[in-house]
């Protein structure tokens, strides 16, 4: 029996290259993800190939396509290998108990912690302990259960179901302690400042458990 003759492989010419790249990259998990050398290099690319337009005459153009071809593939395993899972790491990372490992600090000890850290000008330091100084106020007051492994959105999505008016103030708080904690992201005065005007503010209201689901909020005493 004869074997099946196998086909010769597909060699891509300028355009298909190119268009092989831009299908890569234009690929939506890039854009979030990519470092900014990387879309600086794919713009110098894309106008290195305008620049090689031309009438198809002359060597010129037969040497230019196994550049364009070989520049397009290592594009490519630049933006697999060094964008994509710098992506996929980003979204593994858990966002995990918002105490960390050590869970016994209550909310005037991080608001302590908060404080130090401001007076030193770490203004990270001071929104991740003052944001820890909220949640633990809430569970000292009874208006959430302390439980293991709570994460900032939830922390907020509780204490919003029951200080309606804070709810807007109190997810932008848990995005800037994600940010920070997690995402290594910078933080500013301001951002201090309304958190401790939040936690001040909270410590006013007065929680409405009106309809909310039992297991989920700690019975005041």
């Amino acid at each position: 029996m004869r074997a099946a003759p196998m086909e010769p492989p597909v060699t891509p010419d300028r355009d298909e290259a190119r268009r092989w790249a831009a299908e890569e990259l234009s690929k939506p998990q890039y854009p979030d993800a990519q470092p900014g050398w990387l879309d600086q290099l794919w713009r110098d690319f894309l106008d290195w190939l305008a620049s090689l337009e031309g009438d198809g005459t002359g060597t010129g153009p037969n040497l230019a396509v196994p550049m364009i071809v070989a520049l397009a593939v290592a594009l490519i395993i630049v933006a697999i290998f060094v964008v994509r899972p710098r992506l996929n790491a980003r979204r593994k990372t858990p966002h995990a108990d918002i105490y960390g490992d050590d869970s016994t600090v209550d909310a005037d000890g991080y608001r302590r912690r908060a404080g130090t850290a401001a007076d030193d000008g770490d203004w990270p330091a001071a929104v991740v302990d003052q944001f820890r100084a909220l949640v633990r106020s809430a569970e000292e007051r009874d208006v959430i259960d302390v439980r293991a492994g709570r994460t900032a959105d939830e922390a907020a999505g509780q204490l919003g179901q029951v200080f309606g008016a804070a709810q807007r103030r109190l997810d932008d708080a848990a995005r800037l302690f994600d940010a920070v904690r997690y995402g290594e992201e910078g933080a500013t005065k301001a951002d201090y400042e309304r958190l401790l005007q939040l936690d001040t503010e909270l410590l006013a209201m007065k929680p409405d458990f009106a309809g909310q689901a039992q297991e989920r909020f700690a019975v005041p005493r």
